[in-house]
């Protein structure tokens, strides 16, 4: 399965199991396991670089198993093989969103003109609670 140009998961490295779902279809519910369970090895795959896994980990989430395997179940569709697609489509998805290097975050500064305003601001406020201060109090 190519996920990019440069990353491909092999088919070892995937694991479906079906199940059966709940929700729509009568009586067929009950008979046909529809919904799928997809298991990616992401720790063990070689064709995942060690950046690349460390976000898909953090955007796995819950799905990230203690073995290294991302889990994805699919039970919308009544069809098996649809729901079969469904899964693949959304590995795929995930895996291509970690393959996005995030922006490093600028540290920027308070400006000079914003560091005045705050300072003439508590040099108002402060005359304005000092005229209100009662120096002579009578005893």
């Amino acid at each position: 399965m190519r996920i990019t140009p440069e990353i491909t998961i092999e088919d070892w490295e995937l694991t479906e199991q079906f199940v059966r779902s709940g929700g729509p279809g009568g009586q067929n519910v009950n008979k046909v396991a529809t919904a799928v369970e997809l298991r990616f090895e992401a720790e063990r795959s070689p064709n995942l670089p060690d950046s690349v896994k460390r976000r898909l980990r953090r955007l796995a989430g819950r799905r990230w198993t203690k073995e290294g395997a991302v889990v994805i179940q699919v039970s919308e569709e009544r069809s098996q093989a649809r729901n079969r697609q469904l899964a693949r489509e959304r590995l795929a998805d995930l895996v291509r969103r970690a393959t996005v290097k995030p922006k490093p975050r600028v540290k920027t500064g308070v400006s000079q003109a914003q560091k005045r305003k705050r300072l003439e601001a508590k040099r108002r406020r402060s005359s304005v609670k000092a005229m209100r201060r009662v120096d002579d109090v009578p005893e």
